[in-house]
């Protein structure tokens, strides 16, 4: 079974997922740690509990999402994995963030390696399903344990909303699709991972969240 620990870091409250297994293998989703406080938050967390990053992986590009990338990859000697749509947002990251008020000092980012809907992604003990699920951003991505029974969504999907679509590649139909199509499809009783606020499930979404009704 995979553990998950979470993380709220950056102006923005971005969830940073750390997954793991009992022999300590362990990828990070969405590094958002800003600052040397978070990257020592962090950091210590990793140490304490004995774990190996294996990766730094972007649900999606958006700002918010990535400025700890840089942080995890070069101390961990990790790659940096997502989905080839949204390299675009990668590149753009701190201009993106500039209009928000949010600024960091983010090196060129390319991924070392793309991640593709229907892969089963396989990272040292940790095995993920992938599924592209588009609408927030044109390459966002989630990441389905079905033995761990919990999928991280990035900003697909919150606790009774869902994810904006008015920022670059997001589309609110396409949303909607990739929702109901990919992660409704889901057990009603699969943890769900968000990129910001609370941890949800599948059967309460279904049931409550006034966008899917």
């Amino acid at each position: 079974m995979l553990q998950y620990k979470r993380f709220i870091f950056n102006p923005i409250q971005v969830n940073t997922w750390v997954v793991y297994n009992s022999s300590g293998d362990c990828v990070i989703f969405d590094p958002g740690c800003s600052d040397e406080r978070e990257q020592k938050e962090l950091s210590r967390y990793i140490s304490e509990e004995g774990l190996k990053p294996l990766a730094a992986i972007a649900t999606h590009g958006h700002f918010d999402h990535i400025p700890g990338v840089s942080f995890v990859t070069s101390r961990y000697d990790c790659p940096f994995l997502g989905n080839e749509k949204d390299q675009v947002l990668i590149n753009h990251a701190p201009e993106q963030g500039s209009l928000f008020g949010f600024s960091f000092d983010a090196k060129p980012l390319v991924f070392d390696r793309l991640v593709e809907d229907g892969e089963c992604l396989q990272i040292g003990g940790i095995q993920l399903d992938v599924m592209h699920v588009p609408g927030h951003s044109a390459g966002s991505l989630a990441f389905y344990s079905p033995d761990s029974r919990f999928v991280v969504v990035g900003d697909v999907l919150f606790k009774g909303s869902i994810g904006r679509t008015d920022l670059p590649g997001g589309d609110y139909e396409t949303l909607i699709k990739s929702i109901k199509d990919k992660l409704m499809t889901l057990p009603d009783e699969t943890v769900v991972m968000p990129g910001h606020g609370f941890e949800t499930s599948i059967g309460l979404e279904k049931t409550t969240n006034p966008f899917l009704l």
